[in-house]
């Protein structure tokens, strides 16, 4: 083997643990971004329980005020064990306002309707931005990939991505609404709840796992912070450069300038 063999081999030998890495950071942000199987667990409970104490009893207040219990002690149990409470606090809040909404109309089925319409919204935020050229996965994800808006000027693969994986979100949510709406209007409480909880954590597992698809081939993130302290450091180095050169410490250099 020659000396010009060994630089290409070496490449072909790192190339596939930098796709690993990649791949590795990618499926670490999502899970940090959507809560992981704790997050998604979390969000199926207390819909689970309302609608297996009302298919029981029929009792709405009790299904309600069980369902938003269960909420409040996933947020506590969180607390005391010092984890992002994020996720847990926006399935109180979701939870709360269809206890809200359904013990005003006296409809067990509006226990619902909250969770419904925030999935319309959310699927039509989807497309809308995603149309603007700013898609709301890519608005999501990257403070988390510590790149910021980087990607809608600085990194035009990044941000075909991100509208891929936005549309994947906007038109898999307004599928699970094109089921959930009619069942709202034409079938009963039982099973509404059931065909709900069912629809939980499929679409949002085909979401992630096209999300994760898109980003595991696209262009790695650009670190905006990286950047801004490469930034500083330079600048710092330059200032007691400058400084050496003067014959004077970079130190006193900066009380004159103060």
């Amino acid at each position: 083997m020659t000396s010009l063999d060994k630089p290409t081999q070496d490449t072909d030998q790192t190339r596939p643990d930098e796709d690993r890495d990649a791949r590795a950071v990618t499926e670490a942000a999502l899970f940090e971004a959507f809560g992981g199987v704790r997050g998604m667990v979390e969000t199926v409970l207390p819909g689970l329980l309302f609608v297996a104490i009302f298919t029981i009893n029929k009792n709405l207040h009790f299904a309600a005020i069980a369902a938003l219990a269960l909420s409040l002690v996933l947020v506590v149990v969180r607390l005391v064990r010092k984890d992002t409470v994020k996720h847990a606090f926006s399935g109180v809040f979701g939870v709360a306002f269809g206890v809200v909404f359904a013990m005003f109309t006296g409809n067990a089925k509006d226990f619902y309707l909250p969770g419904m319409l925030y999935t319309l919204g959310l699927a039509l935020a989807y497309i809308i931005t995603t149309l603007a050229g700013v898609p709301l996965i890519g608005l999501i994800l990257g403070p988390v990939f510590k790149e910021n808006l980087s990607w809608r000027t600085r990194n035009p693969g990044r941000k075909k991505a991100y509208a891929k994986a936005s549309w994947a979100w906007g038109l898999i949510l307004l599928a699970k609404c094109a089921i959930l709406f009619p069942l709202y209007w034409w079938a009963d409480t039982t099973q509404l709840g059931w065909v709900l909880v069912t629809l939980k954590i499929p679409p949002f597992l085909l979401a992630v796992y096209l999300t994760w698809v898109f980003l595991a081939k696209a262009p790695a993130p650009i670190d905006v912070f990286a950047e801004m302290e490469a930034e500083e450091q330079a600048e710092k180095e330059r200032r007691a450069a400058l400084a050496e050169e003067n014959g004077e410490p970079a130190g006193g250099r900066h009380r004159r300038e103060a």
